[in-house]
């Protein structure tokens, strides 16, 4: 029995299949024939030339077939044949006129417009030409032609002339595959205007006294209304309704109906479509009520009841896929959302093959520079002896005797007397000369030959340490860009799916307070990251973005949010885009004081303070060597190259690395340049002192004060340094003071300099850091008796507690 069962449900299943393959068979060959065979143009070609407006005027058929020749010429004389054959069941003369303006236009572009550049702007004109021409000659024969049919023949040929340039916005939708996502504005009116003249088409045809013209007006307009809502539906339904009522008065009153269709539909069209079918019946009632003398009234609820039948039929799939060509709807928003998603995932995986790429050609530059080998220290002095012996000692008769039987002690006596010569040591010299000559017949010729030698053998160390060095440069700077290339990729691809919950909550929250949210994005919900953007109508905004808003994402995310940008049109009603991101835990406030030696106008002193992120903070002074112009290049030019690495999100200790490399490397010069920096966390309140070459820094915490201080080398005095950080924890209140060596080194008493800095700090009673730098640098010029002596500069910091505006509550909903 169980056999049997199962037999059953697998013939069912079998069954089911077929059926569905059978459908999908079926829509393909619909599609095919519809789109792929022209069959959907023939169509409408027909219905389009039995459209008359103003009891007289048809010039849609032949803008539609200059269309047609246009776009697609494989289908263009079947086109003119329906065309033709749908005038033929209006009249004999309307049918004439068609079959003769068509010829014409057919003839034009032969002979003529597919020659031309622009072809669609001289298709216009020979439309034109054709409509004017082939009624002038329908009326000729049919009796004598006066000035006012001339003047309704040339406003035919002008409209027709128009309709060229309309349809042809809309004939690429009629393929099978749209060449865009999505619509633009006019090309949506454009496919309107093309429905509402095929609807014309449809006027004098009924199926028991129901007006098909009718029937689909109402159709299109719930449709329209359903997809793209309110504001849509009305407008569609008054072009529909005033298009329809060109063609008789009779129809006049379509324009009330339809468009209280479109605008009762579109309101209810969150509801679901029997809520917009209500509104088209709504509709039909009350206008069927007030034109009961025009129309039946059962008559017109049961074109309505058709319409609606339609509408209900329509399957969900269709509806969905057009809804995705029209701006605005949910169904092209998550169609853009899954284009940006795949164009991001597509440009982070491009990002991680170039982040791939640095990394691997930094592992080449470090390898080159290791090769895999200990490095041999002799190497070069080999090369230098080589390069003297073979002056010297290759043509000696003594060669064989030094270097193969008592090499032991040549090598060792030339190696010493090279060094000698080397350090500039003439006792050692003198000394090892003495015992060169003891075997050396030739030691004169070899000393000469040797400091002759010596200049080329500096040369070509310094050029191996250079190019090493220029190596280890090029491995760390494309690691560093690696490293960045990589994060950046890894924040590209982050999935959204872990910020949906908090979407749903933050738009629950907004709705339970009676907000209006039209746009909401979260870029990211990482604590002391939030970047939160949003836009919410306001009919009298009292600034609740951040009174309530901020305030309730502050409840929702356990922290404290603040606005950080708002934009709007008006100032109290409209949208209003809101930028919401994480306070900072402290804030800084900074002040600085400088003066250039002698009161010049260039001080070799450059300072910089540069915000990195949200949440650190970077501050700098550099001091050039010397003072005047030079000095000046020499500072500046190393805070900027450090602002540039620092903001491209390399790492402070590689930046550093990378600036010392340049300045030792890019000329001959001695360049050299201090620099004083402190990172400065606002979140996890410290700071991370780098000194190459500063002078001490103190950190006033009430009345205690705290030096900081480290011994490194100026920049680019050294190929190679290593830098350690001197990390300090801040506290609310804290003074961070930094200044340049013309503070405590141009002072000429004999008391210990910076312990008197460090008293005169102690002993300020303002902790404005604007008047403590001015302060600090007014006592030194003081105590030098008004002589600036040196270049001066004092940066000062002042670290505190955030205190937002606005506190946070406990929503009402969470209560």
């Amino acid at each position: 029995m169980e056999r049997l069962l199962k037999m059953a449900v697998l013939a069912d299943g079998s069954k089911i299949q077929k059926i569905s393959q059978w459908i999908a068979s079926l829509k393909s060959s619909v599609s095919q024939l519809l789109f792929a065979r022209g069959v959907l143009l023939y169509i409408l070609s027909f219905f389009l030339g039995r459209a008359i407006v103003l009891t007289s005027i048809s010039p849609f058929a032949l803008a539609f077939l200059a269309t047609a020749i246009i776009a697609k010429r494989q289908f263009a004389f079947p086109t003119f044949l329906f065309a033709v054959a749908g005038a033929i069941t209006v009249s004999f003369s309307h049918a004439s006129y068609i079959l003769l303006s068509g010829l014409i236009l057919m003839i034009l572009y032969k002979k003529w417009v597919h020659k031309v550049e622009k072809r669609i702007k001289w298709m216009a004109v020979s439309t034109f030409v054709s409509v004017v021409v082939g009624r002038l000659i329908v009326q000729a024969v049919a009796g004598t032609v006066v000035i006012y049919d001339v003047a309704t023949f040339v406003l035919e040929a002008a409209l027709a002339g128009f309709l060229v340039m309309v349809f042809i916005q809309s004939y690429p939708f009629l393929k099978l595959k749209a060449p865009r996502l999505k619509l633009k504005v006019e090309e949506m009116v454009c496919i309107v205007i093309l429905s509402t003249a095929v609807l014309t088409g449809f006027v004098g045809l009924s199926i028991y006294e129901l007006s098909l013209e009718q029937i689909g007006a109402m159709y299109l307009v719930v449709m329209a209304a359903f997809i793209a809502g309110a504001t849509v539906g009305s407008a569609v339904g008054v072009m529909i309704g005033l298009m329809l009522s060109l063609v008789s008065a009779f129809h006049l009153y379509q324009v009330s109906l339809l468009a209280l269709a479109g605008l009762l539909g579109g309101l209810m069209k969150d509801v679901n479509r029997y809520a917009v079918t209500i509104g088209l019946f709504v509709s039909a009632f009350l206008i069927g009520m007030y034109n009961i003398e025009v129309i039946p009234f059962e008559q017109l609820l049961l074109q309505a009841a058709v319409a609606a039948g339609l509408f209900m039929l329509t399957p969900k799939s269709l509806i969905s896929k057009v809804a995705k060509y029209v701006p605005g709807t949910e169904e092209e928003k998550e169609e853009n959302e899954q284009y940006l998603q795949k164009v991001r995932d597509a440009t982070a995986s491009r990002v991680e093959r170039f982040s791939e790429m640095f990394e691997a050609l930094s592992h080449s530059f470090a390898y080159i520079d290791t090769d895999g080998k200990p490095s041999d220290p002799n190497s070069d002095v080999d090369e230098y002896l080589s390069r003297v012996t073979e002056k010297t000692c290759q043509t000696c008769l003594k060669k064989h005797s030094c270097w193969v039987n008592n090499f032991d002690r040549t090598y060792p006596v030339l190696q010493q007397t090279i060094m000698s010569i080397e350090d500039n040591d003439t006792s050692n010299v003198n000394f090892n000369v003495g015992k060169l000559k003891n075997f050396c017949v030739k030691s004169d010729q070899v000393v000469d030959q040797m400091r002759y030698e010596l200049s080329y053998y500096k040369a070509n160390k310094r050029l191996k340490q250079q190019v090493k060095e220029s190596r280890k440069f090029v491995s760390e700077q494309l690691n560093g860009v690696s490293e960045v290339m990589n994060n950046f990729a890894k924040e590209m691809v982050k999935e959204r799916e872990e910020y949906f919950w908090h979407e749903q909550e933050i738009r629950r929250i907004l709705e339970a307070h009676h907000f209006s949210l039209e746009h909401l994005e979260l870029f990211s919900i990482e604590k002391g990251n939030v970047d939160i953007e949003m836009t919410v109508y306001f009919n009298d905004y009292r600034g609740e973005g951040e009174k309530l808003i901020a305030p309730l994402l502050s409840d929702l995310l356990e922290e404290t949010v603040v606005v950080e940008d708002e934009q709007s049109v008006n100032e109290r009603n409209g949208d209003r885009t809101f930028t919401f991101s994480s306070v900072k835990n402290y804030q800084l406030s900074s002040g600085v004081a400088h003066a250039a030696k002698k009161g010049n106008f260039l001080s070799g002193d450059s300072y910089l303070m540069l915000e990195l992120g949200k949440s650190r903070f970077a501050l700098a002074i550099s001091d050039g060597m010397g003072n005047g112009e030079r000095a000046y290049l020499e500072s500046s030019e190393t805070l900027k190259l450090l602002k540039q690495i620092l903001q491209s999100g390399i790492n402070e200790q590689v930046a550093l690395q990378s600036i010392n490399s340049i300045l030792s490397l890019r000329t001959s010069d001695e360049i050299y340049a201090t620099l004083d920096l402190a990172f400065i966390d606002l979140q996890e309140p410290h700071a991370n002192f780098l000194k190459i070459g500063a002078m001490v820094s103190y950190i006033k915490r009430g009345s205690s004060v705290y030096p900081v201080e480290s011994g490194n080398l100026p920049i680019g005095i050294l190929e190679e340094f290593d830098v350690e950080p001197v990390r300090e924890e801040l506290k609310d209140g804290d003074l961070l003071i930094m200044v340049s060596d013309g503070i405590l080194e141009s002072m000429n008493f004999s008391e210990n300099r910076e312990a008197w800095l460090k008293r005169k700090i102690r002993e300020l009673e303002t902790d404005d850091p604007q008047a403590v730098a001015d302060l600090v640098l007014e006592e030194t010029i003081r105590n030098n008796h008004g002589h600036i002596i040196d270049d001066m500069t004092v940066l000062v910091t002042k670290v505190e507690k955030s205190r937002p505006k606005w506190a946070s509550f406990s929503s009402v909903a969470s209560v």
